[in-house]
C-alpha cells in the first residue's frame, strides 16, 4: 500500500508537461494588417429642406374679379409667364376717359402756344399791354402742365390694365395657391408662392465646436427616408450661433434634379476633408464590458488581446486611433471566441 501512494506522488509532477504536450489549436482564425486609407471626415448635421428663395405673386389693384386662374399647385412656371387674370373693363372704360383728357388737353395747348406766339410777336409793338402779353405766356405754361398731367393720368391707367393680368416673377415651382376664380380682393393680397428656380437646400445645424471649420464649397450628404443620397454644397454659413441650441445654421445648396421633398426634416453630414485612418475590419472589434478591444497573434501563434480607441466607421471597416501597431496581425474573425494567449491556427497556413 505504501509504494502505491509512493509511486502516485512520484508520478504526479510530470502531468503538467503532459498536459503542456497534449494542448492544441483552439480554434481557426483569419488574419490581416492594419490598412492606411484616406478617410474623408465628417460633421453630423440636421435640419429642415426649405425653399432656396421664394417669390410671392400678389394683388396690384383693389376691387376687380379674378376671371382666369391659370395654374395651380405643383405647376412649373417661367418669368413672365401669365398666373391669373382679372375683369378689366373698368380699367378700360377709365383709360378711354383719360384718353380724352388727354386730347382736351393737348387742344388746350395747341390754343395757349398760338396765342403765346402772337403775344411774343406783337411784344414792344404797344399793340398789346405787357400785362396781356404775361397772360398769354402763363396760359401757355397752364396748358403745358395740364398736358403733361393728362398723359401722366394716361400712363397710370395703362399701368393699371396691365397688372389685371398677374404673371410670374421669376422661374420656379408654384408651391401654394389662395388664387379663386371669381373672388375680388384686395390690392396686395398674396394669390401664389413659388420656389424661385426650383431650388431646394438644407438649413443644416451643426454643433457651435464645429462653427470655425465651416466654410462655402464644402461637400455635403443628405441621407434621404428612400435610403438615397443626395449631394449638396456648403452655400453659406450663418454669422451667429443659437443661444438656444448651441448650433450654427449652415446652408446647402441642392441640385434640382435631385428632387428633394421641401419641409423634411433630414440629417446627413458636411464633409471636412480627407484624413489618413487606420483601419481593420470591423469583425475584428471585441467588445467586453464597453471597452474595444482586437486580437493580434505572435511569433507562437497565440492571441494577444489589446486594448484601443476607435474613431471613424465606412463600409465595414473602423478606424483606429491608438493602442495598435502597424505591423500587428490582427485576428479579423473568430476574436470573440478567444481568450488571451490562446493557441490558434491561421486560416491558410500549412499545418
Amino acid at each position: 500500500m505504501l509504494v502505491l501512494v509512493l509511486g502516485v506522488a512520484i508520478a504526479w509532477p510530470e502531468r503538467p508537461a503532459f498536459s503542456q504536450q497534449a494542448d492544441g489549436a483552439a480554434l481557426t482564425v483569419t488574419t490581416a494588417k492594419p490598412i492606411e486609407r484616406q478617410w474623408s471626415e465628417t460633421v453630423p448635421a440636421s435640419g429642415w429642406l426649405k425653399p432656396w428663395h421664394e417669390a410671392i405673386s400678389a394683388a396690384e389693384v383693389s376691387g376687380l374679379r379674378i376671371t382666369d386662374v391659370l395654374v395651380d399647385v405643383g405647376s412649373v412656371v417661367e418669368k413672365g409667364q401669365p398666373l391669373v387674370r382679372f375683369s378689366d373693363e373698368t380699367v378700360r372704360a377709365e383709360m378711354r376717359k383719360e384718353e380724352a383728357a388727354v386730347a382736351t388737353a393737348k387742344a388746350d395747348l395747341a390754343k395757349a402756344e398760338t396765342n403765346a406766339e402772337r403775344a411774343r410777336w406783337m411784344q414792344g409793338s404797344g399793340v398789346l399791354s405787357d400785362e396781356k402779353i404775361n397772360e398769354y405766356l402763363i396760359a401757355e405754361q397752364t396748358a403745358a402742365a395740364g398736358a403733361n398731367s393728362a398723359e401722366a393720368s394716361l400712363e397710370s391707367q395703362r399701368i393699371k390694365l396691365s397688372q389685371t393680368t398677374i404673371v410670374a416673377v421669376d422661374d420656379g415651382l408654384i408651391t401654394s395657391r389662395s388664387a379663386q376664380l371669381g373672388a375680388v380682393v384686395a390690392s396686395g393680397t398674396e394669390l401664389f408662392r413659388l420656389v424661385r428656380q426650383q431650388r431646394v437646400e438644407w438649413q443644416a445645424e451643426v454643433s457651435a465646436r464645429y462653427r470655425s471649420f465651416m466654410k462655402e464649397g464644402l461637400a455635403a450628404t443628405i441621407s434621404n427616408p428612400g435610403s438615397q443620397q443626395i449631394k449638396g454644397t456648403v452655400r453659406l454659413v450663418a454669422p451667429t450661433v443659437s443661444t438656444d441650441t448651441g448650433r450654427a445654421l449652415v446652408y446647402v445648396s441642392l441640385p434640382p434634379e435631385a428632387h428633394a421633398p421641401i419641409g423634411l426634416y433630414a440629417t446627413g453630414q458636411i464633409e471636412l476633408g480627407s484624413k489618413p485612418a487606420l483601419t481593420v475590419p470591423d469583425t475584428a472589434l471585441v467588445a467586453r464590458d464597453g471597452i474595444n478591444y482586437v486580437f493580434t497573434l505572435d511569433g507562437e501563434a497565440r492571441a494577444r488581446r489589446i486594448r484601443v480607441e476607435t474613431g471613424r466607421r465606412n463600409v465595414g471597416e473602423v478606424e483606429i486611433l491608438s493602442g495598435l501597431d502597424r505591423s500587428a496581425q490582427v485576428v479579423t474573425t473568430g476574436g470573440a471566441f478567444l481568450s488571451d494567449g490562446a493557441l490558434v491556427r491561421v486560416e491558410g497556413a500549412a499545418r
